[in-house]
């Protein structure tokens, strides 16, 4: 897929509304060859999408074995909204705690006691954290009004040769 494809489906209005949500789910390869999809919270910076993790989180291992990752961000409703991210996670190791991961969480209920509360115990909890950040280099997005799955888009056109077939053989039967 073509950068400039890709930026065409990322700036579509439901991407961007897709992208303003604090959670996607993040396909990579484990180490022992297993395919994981964890949920994490994220943000999006306009070119890339950053998520933070623990030092030692074990999805670090895989990745740095195996940075391709795919990601899904999408709604709970029908007909769910979904958009489709693959690209390569970059790892970025920082001291302290970066500024992505407190706007991230920013987005849950707690009231200004609690956020101050939890604030602390996450800047005494963690010395650094890694910044996983993932350009795309693939997107696509699904609304099942305007965009189907690809299957879904196969399915459809097969459909429509059949009945294409059908209509005049039908119309021939009866002259």
């Amino acid at each position: 897929m073509q950068p400039d494809e890709i930026t065409e489906v990322l700036n579509r209005p439901l991407s961007r509304e897709l992208l303003a949500r604090d959670l996607t789910r993040l396909a990579y390869v484990a180490k022992d060859g297993t395919p994981r999809s964890i949920p994490i919270a994220f943000t999006w910076n306009g070119a890339q999408i950053v998520l933070c993790t623990t030092t030692n989180a074990p999805k670090l291992h895989a990745l740095r074995a195996n940075p391709m990752v795919a990601l899904t961000i999408d709604t709970e409703v029908h007909p769910p909204k979904i958009l489709l991210l693959r690209g390569r996670a970059e790892l970025d190791v920082v001291e302290g705690i970066p500024e992505e991961y407190l706007a991230m969480n920013g987005t849950y209920q707690m009231t200004p006691e609690q956020r101050v509360e939890w604030e602390a115990e996450v800047r005494s909890l963690y010395d650094g954290m890694v910044r996983i950040v993932v350009t795309p280099t693939w997107a696509k997005l699904i609304d099942f009004e305007t965009t189907l799955p690809s299957a879904v888009e196969e399915l459809i056109r097969q459909r429509a040769e059949r009945r294409d077939v059908e209509i005049p053989h039908a119309a021939a039967s009866q002259g």
